[in-house]
């Protein structure tokens, strides 16, 4: 059709150039597409949360601080108001302690968040992690890790907890592969239903395995509980 302008669309990672045959301009101009790029933000969450959605393992603050609900129940007593008793752990100091919230009270929910990092050695008193792709470390000290150094491995991924951008917490996974290093030799005929003894593994930490395991030999277990699983 006369008098229409032809345009050619050209695409790049960040821009589109549009070039004209019009003698008007013969040079393409550039309109960025930055904004329609992907970003990703952390959004306040649009819920109430309340002593009735108390659960084993919710984040809450309490007095300023972060806890985590380690026991709970909810009373309903034959006179007065339902209540809920509860056992947390304060993140920040270790501590546990007892808290008393009325039924359906709001509750403030702990803003607390996850990433991956990885164990890489122990400096004196210190754990470090580091985040395998910025390189930053993190630092817990020994009361910090508490008992959970015994089936820390140095190389090992971990979960660290984070709130108001302070590392608070870490989780171990909940199988590892450790090697036993001292234990008593397996006699023949010794089976999985046979028994067990104790074996030392290679992080310091003595579990019960059956029988048959023998010095040198990997196998799995459930940091939970402390447990043998199986052989690796």
């Amino acid at each position: 059709m006369a008098g229409l302008t032809n345009l050619k669309l050209s695409l790049f990672p960040n821009s589109c150039a549009l070039s004209s045959s019009s003698s008007l301009s013969s040079k393409p101009f550039i309109v960025s597409t930055s904004i329609f790029r992907r970003t990703s933000h952390r959004f306040p969450k649009i819920f109430a949360f309340s002593s009735n959605d108390i659960k084993v393992g919710s984040n809450i603050e309490v007095d300023g601080a972060p806890c985590k609900v380690i026991e709970f129940l909810h009373v309903k007593p034959g006179k007065g108001a339902a209540f809920v008793r509860t056992t947390l752990r304060n993140y920040v100091t270790g501590n546990s302690v007892e808290k008393t919230f009325r039924a359906g009270s709001k509750i403030e929910e702990a803003n607390i968040y996850k990433e991956t990092k990885q164990f890489t050695y122990k400096d004196g008193a210190q754990y470090v992690f580091m985040d395998l792709t910025t390189y930053e470390e993190y630092r817990l000290n020994e009361k910090d890790v508490g008992d959970k150094a015994k089936f820390l491995k140095e190389g090992m991924d971990c979960s660290l907890l984070f709130w108001n951008g302070k590392v608070i917490d870490f989780e171990l996974p909940i199988t590892v592969k450790l090697k036993v290093v001292d234990v008593d030799p397996g006699v023949k005929g010794d089976t999985a239903q046979g028994g067990s003894k104790p074996a030392t593994l290679d992080t310091g930490a003595v579990v019960s395995v059956p029988l048959f395991i023998n010095r040198g030999e990997e196998i799995l277990v459930d940091t939970r509980n402390g447990q043998y699983m199986s052989r690796a």
